[in-house]
């Protein structure tokens, strides 16, 4: 994925919304799955122009597929990228706050 061609929908899945993260919102963080080959400029550039805030930090980190078993056949869930972004001082992102 080019900088160029990065579109919003493309580098940002889908909002995690757990125990976790919600109380992460209280201190201006909030946690996205991304895609895998995203960086942290393109994640930064991607939360900005989709819920109009300004990014101070982002912090990313790879979870790995974990092993699944159904009686004798064994697989593997796949491996995903989750992103922690801290909104600056002043801004919400509005979504986390209705749910």
């Amino acid at each position: 994925m080019s900088k160029r061609n990065a579109n919003v929908l493309d580098v940002i899945e889908r909002p995690l919304v757990t125990e976790k993260s919600t109380a992460l919102a209280e201190k201006n963080k909030y946690a996205f799955e991304v895609a895998t080959d995203a960086n942290k400029h393109q994640i930064k550039e991607a939360v900005e122009k989709a819920f109009k805030v300004k990014v101070s930090s982002v912090n990313v980190l790879n979870v790995p597929g974990k092993l699944r078993r159904v009686g004798k056949h064994h697989g593997m869930t796949p491996q995903w990228k989750k992103a922690i972004v801290t909104v600056a001082p002043g801004f919400k992102i509005e979504l986390f706050e209705k749910v």
